[in-house]
């Protein structure tokens, strides 16, 4: 018996199978839950063959910046499952030139795309299907990262956007635990996705984590998968409003490692 069955989730992200969601969405199916996904209408052909690999039978095209999008997945959910138990927002964008130069160059319509899908989508999501949720002891998980709280050079505009999620967390669980919903943020360390290879200096970064994290190690979608697991399941049910970090402690760390401890 895994940690999640008899439990459907519906998950909001995935791309290939070197993203996040996908490790995610493998943990689910391995702990027993039972798995609807949505993908860009552009991200079809990839997602797909994903989606027959996790034998969700659910599989909804939606652009999380459109409401007329998530009340359609909304629609397609109630009238299949009646009610979700685990909520997945595994989503975040920034135009890539908004990764070229210092936060001070951003531009306002760079701002207003990456704080929009990163951010409020979140919201959007829950206020879309808390309905489906109220009074399950149901969980909901989004993905942060600790350039929210200290400066990563070139996270620049979604290292705003992260912060603000943060925020929006702690917001959403006074807002949601009434109804009997739990909501928390999975702060990962720097994994080797394809959206993370865009940001400048990236290789470097995940070496400088791999070398100053006290465990000397990086970590993986896996990783992040086993922690969501345990987020979406009844062993974590007075957890809630948190940010619990996956980066295999790195971010307990005031100064980088000792020259001669390396």
């Amino acid at each position: 018996m895994g940690i999640l069955d008899g439990k459907k989730a519906l998950i909001f992200g995935l791309a290939n199978d070197k993203s996040i969601a996908w490790g995610i969405s493998k943990a689910f199916k391995d702990e027993g839950a039972e798995l609807a996904l949505t993908y860009l209408p552009v991200m079809e052909k990839r997602v797909k063959p994903l989606a027959e690999n996790l034998e969700a039978k659910i599989v909804l095209p939606c652009d999380v910046n459109k409401n007329e999008d998530l009340k359609a997945v909304h629609d397609s959910i109630k009238n299949e499952w009646g009610s979700i138990d685990i909520l997945v927002h595994s989503v975040a964008f920034a135009p890539k030139e908004e990764f070229e130069e210092g936060l001070l160059q951003t531009s306002r319509e760079g701002f207003k795309i990456a704080m929009e899908t990163s951010c409020y989508s979140l919201i959007a999501m829950c206020n879309a299907f808390y309905p489906l949720m109220e009074g399950r002891e149901a969980s909901i998980i989004t993905m942060t990262y600790y350039g929210a709280e200290k400066v990563v050079p070139h996270y620049n505009i979604m290292a705003v956007c992260k912060a603000a999620l943060e925020a929006s967390v702690r917001f959403l669980a006074y807002d949601l635990g009434p109804k009997k919903i739990r909501i928390n943020a999975i702060s990962a360390g720097p994994i080797k996705t394809l959206a993370a290879f865009g940001i400048k200096g990236f290789s470097e970064l995940l070496k400088h984590n791999e070398q100053n994290s006290p465990l000397m190690r990086t970590i993986t979608i896996e990783d992040v998968g086993n922690l969501a697991s345990f987020l979406a399941s009844d062993r974590s049910k007075n957890i809630t409003g948190d940010i619990i970090y996956v980066d295999a402690g790195y971010h307990v760390m005031g100064t980088p490692r000792a020259p001669e401890d390396l």
